[in-house]
């Protein structure tokens, strides 16, 4: 049983939003960072120094492990923007040069 079916949950429509051009399915109510994750992908940034893989680290907005540039907006924190129908999401190399 999945974490859904057992608190009873029944989310709205899913609908989609794009990943460097990839359609992705995604319910209402989740995170951007809860979307990829739910698509299988685990890392959507690269460090400035070293071009090493990063994704959610402390899933609270406390660090910078998680950005990503959302509807040409780099910097945002996937784990604190909500998901909305249409969005363009795409990866970051540092600190915020989209990709």
């Amino acid at each position: 049983m999945n974490p859904l079916e057992r608190a009873g949950a029944r989310p709205g429509p899913a609908f989609e939003v794009t990943f460097d051009g990839r359609p992705i399915e995604a319910l209402p109510g989740r995170t951007v960072a809860a979307v990829l994750w739910a698509a299988g992908i685990t890392s959507w940034r690269t460090t400035r120094g070293e071009g090493r893989p990063r994704g959610v680290f402390c899933g609270i907005g406390v660090c910078f492990d998680c950005l990503v540039t959302v509807n040409g907006r780099p910097g945002q924190r996937a784990c604190l923007v909500p998901a909305r129908p249409g969005d363009v999401i795409r990866t970051e190399e540092g600190t915020g040069r989209a990709h």
